[in-house]
């Protein structure tokens, strides 16, 4: 008789279904308490519900998001033993640091309804399928000795680029990037391997369905057709990846060389663990489109505005489903095999909540276009002569916001501002300006690469890397890589097509 497997719950998972079922719990205070009722008061906009109004701030409320990167960038290098035991008590710290004058400078509804507003709609929902998708894909094993050659590191990217546009840069990130790891766990220079895999998988593989990155989704959402970028950017996609895989090649092969050519010899045929989790992988891309296809009215009321469609409830309750099976169905033995820990998901879970938290006026800002402090920057997008898109100020703005704050809003505010008072959003931008909105997609998507913060499978992927040993650039060390190979090619890129 088989020994019965008795499912552990490890407490990561636990403790974020304790969380959010605490932020449903005071969801529902908020509706039933009075003093969180929702009035007329200085912020609301029509009596209607509170909003921060980014012309009205200074540049000033952007402090915190800067200390927070700072943060990132300096703690590991001047205090690592502080950073690996506080971080998230920092994350805490430059979310408070912007909340508590915001309390006092534009009142305590205000506050209040803004950060509720971003937990929920934005907070909750990245990190729940964030949790999924890394629980999910660390249940899948490769078995056996890959060699980690410059040739196999070459198709093991070129793969994950692919699958980047069909199941997400955050799924193929988090299905690849152990094996991928373990393929050159005896080379001597890793560091290379992961830095393009950020590049390629994470980022700009993701640029050709509305399934690969969230603002490309966002754009599906507002009606630009499914295959849309498919068939309008896949030269600027094919380009960058060309380039890249290249340029990786040649690095690859030097110090390959270098090395001594070194070889692991297998002990254990190639084989897969845990292949019934690919069906939950492919459940979760369902449970995403269908969150954007179902066009549910029916919701369930929080705070004001603040409303969970039933759609997106269903996606993410179903979300959290998927996460509770694969650490049943899983054996231990093929998550141990993986070397999997739920640190990094707990690292990012906390960081970003600071991050999230202190861009709050830094997206009121962006949002408010030319009436807010960031006017002479989104005025540069427009030519002042005859009132007609600049596609490469397009392209380099949505771009570098996108390197450092949430791609998703920032697409959507160039968007908006392409479309202008154009009747037929996405059939104006499709049919009267296509080179526009290829520009604004490019940006978002291919310069999330630039930072560790510019999309969210690239701090995932940084921390896996340094769990199994490898010694990732620090935050100002990626930006080197970064400027020093994307860049270039982004210059290269803007020049011939925009």
């Amino acid at each position: 008789m088989p020994p019965i497997i008795r499912p552990h719950f490890p407490a990561a998972p636990v403790k974020v279904a304790l969380c959010l079922a605490g932020a449903a719990f005071l969801a529902v205070l908020s509706k039933s308490c009075p003093a969180m009722a929702l009035e007329t008061a200085a912020g609301t906009h029509g009596g209607g519900p509170p909003h921060i109004d980014g012309a009205s701030l200074g540049i000033q409320w952007v402090l915190p998001f800067v200390g927070m990167l700072l943060s990132i960038a300096l703690f590991p290098l001047l205090a690592p033993h502080f950073w690996e035991r506080h971080f998230g008590k920092v994350a805490i710290f430059w979310a408070l640091a912007f909340v508590v004058p915001s309390v006092l400078a534009l009142g305590t509804l205000l506050s209040l309804y803004s950060v509720v507003h971003t937990i929920v709609s934005e907070y909750v929902p990245f990190i729940i399928l964030l949790l999924a998708l890394f629980a999910i894909a660390g249940g899948i094993r490769v078995k056996g000795s890959l060699s980690g050659t410059p040739g196999m590191n070459l198709a093991f990217l070129a793969i994950g680029t692919v699958l980047a546009s069909v199941m997400g840069t955050t799924g193929a990130s988090m299905l690849l990037i152990r094996p991928y790891i373990s393929a050159s766990a005896h080379r001597r220079h890793r560091v290379h391997t992961i830095v393009f895999f950020i590049f390629l998988v994470s980022n700009i593989g993701g640029s050709l369905t509305p399934l690969g990155d969230p603002p490309l989704f966002l754009g599906f959402l507002k009606g630009i057709d499914f295959f849309w970028t498919t068939a309008n950017i896949w030269p600027q996609t094919l380009s960058m990846a060309a380039a890249l895989l290249a340029i990786h090649y040649v690095v690859d092969t030097l110090l390959y060389a270098r090395e001594g050519r070194p070889t692991v010899p297998s002990t254990e045929k190639l084989g897969l663990e845990g292949s019934r989790n690919f069906f939950l992988l492919l459940a979760v891309v369902g449970l995403v489109l269908l969150s954007g296809l179902w066009h549910s009215q029916g919701q369930i009321r929080v705070w004001g505005d603040i409303s969970y469609l039933f759609s997106d409830l269903a996606r993410d309750l179903g979300l959290l489903a998927l996460t509770l099976l694969t650490v049943i169905i899983t054996p231990r033995s093929t998550r141990a095999g993986n070397n999997f820990t739920w640190g990094p998901i707990k690292e990012v879970a906390k960081i970003f909540f600071g991050i999230f938290i202190t861009m709050i006026p830094a997206i009121a800002i962006l949002r408010a276009g030319t009436d807010g402090t960031l006017a002479p920057v989104i005025s540069l997008v427009t030519n002042s002569a005859d009132g007609s898109p600049v596609n490469m100020a397009y392209f380099w703005l949505t771009g570098a916001l996108s390197s450092f704050l949430d791609n998703a809003p920032t697409y959507l505010v160039f968007f908006n501002t392409a479309v202008g008072n154009n009747a037929g959003p996405a059939a104006f931008m499709m049919g009267q300006v296509p080179q526009t909105l290829a520009a604004i997609s490019c940006g978002a998507v291919f310069m999330g690469a630039n930072s560790y913060i510019g999309n969210a499978p690239n701090f995932m992927v940084r921390s896996i890397a340094e769990e199994r040993g490898v010694r990732m650039p620090s935050f100002f060390g990626y930006l080197l890589w970064s400027c020093g190979i994307l860049v270039p090619l982004f210059v290269v890129l803007s020049l011939v097509f925009f």
